[in-house]
């Protein structure tokens, strides 16, 4: 996986023919299907790899991994939508040579049938079909936690990247929800789900500690959502991830928030920058990008001044 060149025009074409045929961008779910399709489903996959390749020789490896359940179900159709501006950013301003993307879905694996689904990484228009096989199950527990840990648990030992592996640089990955994570990766849930055979269970601060070594992880929080702003599941993601914990006013301005994160880590924009591109663009999303993201400029230039590198040294990667 991973070969191939985004195109929009391809993107488009495919929007404009589903719209001829009266038929979704998540053609799988609205069919009424009730399993994880089969391109999707984590269960025996030993790793999704990020390659590099003479066509992509110097791959970053982009996760999304969003909640749908509850309220959370409509952010991978506004993901889908705004797929030509998060690659527009990363490809044509720059951001990251060669940006290889992974989709999945987080679930409830104590309830929903499709506790985690987990797509390919991809450089071309692959990516738009993994997110059109995503089941959009909704269910979801009720009691303000999620399986988030499964998924952790799933990138940290069942992914393999040559950005990491090659060159030391740590993938990206974004996790999208409103609800907290159970505190514990359970050895039962991952044998059904994954396959994986465990001696006990993991804690999900153990397994935050294995991820952050090969991903720097974010968690975003959108407006719009039932547990927006909840001060209890900041709190408690800010323990896992720090700073790295962003809350974004806007539903709609995802897919622009992920492309400057990983603009600002890969220290190919400031943050200026990154929402000047966003008005060239013609964006809308400027204002709630730019307070969602103002906690990790600001902390990258106190990391910037503590070695010594100046607060006009440019962002850092933390």
């Amino acid at each position: 996986m991973g070969s191939g060149i985004w195109s929009t025009d391809v993107y488009t074409a495919a929007a404009g023919y589903r719209a001829a045929k009266g038929t979704s961008a998540f053609a799988y779910s609205d069919s009424g299907a009730r399993a994880v399709h089969d391109d999707l489903n984590p269960y025996g996959v030993a790793a999704r790899e990020s390659r590099d390749s003479d066509e992509h020789p110097e791959t970053v490896a982009v996760a999304v991994l969003f909640d749908v359940t509850g309220s959370m179900g409509g952010v991978p159709r506004t993901l889908q939508s705004k797929l030509p501006d998060l690659l527009g950013l990363l490809l044509r301003k720059g951001y990251a040579a060669d940006p290889q993307i992974l989709f999945g879905a987080i679930g409830d694996a104590t309830c929903d049938r499709a506790p985690l689904q987990i797509g390919q990484f991809e450089s071309d228009n692959r990516m738009d079909e993994d997110l059109g096989r995503i089941l959009l199950e909704g269910g979801g527990g009720g009691q303000r936690t999620e399986s988030y840990e499964l998924a952790m648990y799933f990138m940290a030992r069942h992914t393999s990247l040559d950005c990491f592996e090659k060159r030391g640089r740590r993938g990206y990955l974004f996790i999208i929800g409103d609800e907290l994570p159970y505190p514990k990766v359970k050895r039962r849930e991952v044998g059904a789900v994954i396959g994986d055979r465990l001696a006990r269970d993991v804690t999900t601060e153990e397994i935050v500690a294995e991820l952050t070594r090969m991903y720097d992880v974010y968690y975003i929080l959108p407006a719009g959502t039932s547990y927006a702003g909840d001060r209890r599941t900041l709190a408690a993601w800010r323990e896992l991830l720090g700073q790295n914990v962003l809350e974004l006013d806007d539903l709609d301005a995802v897919c622009e928030t992920i492309a400057l994160t990983v603009g600002l880590g890969e220290d190919a924009i400031d943050l200026d920058q990154g929402l000047n591109d966003l008005d060239e663009l013609g964006s809308t999303a400027g204002a709630a990008v730019g307070k969602a993201l103002a906690r990790l400029d600001r902390g990258a230039l106190v990391v910037a001044e503590d070695l010594g590198l100046g607060g006009d040294s440019g962002v850092i990667r933390l």
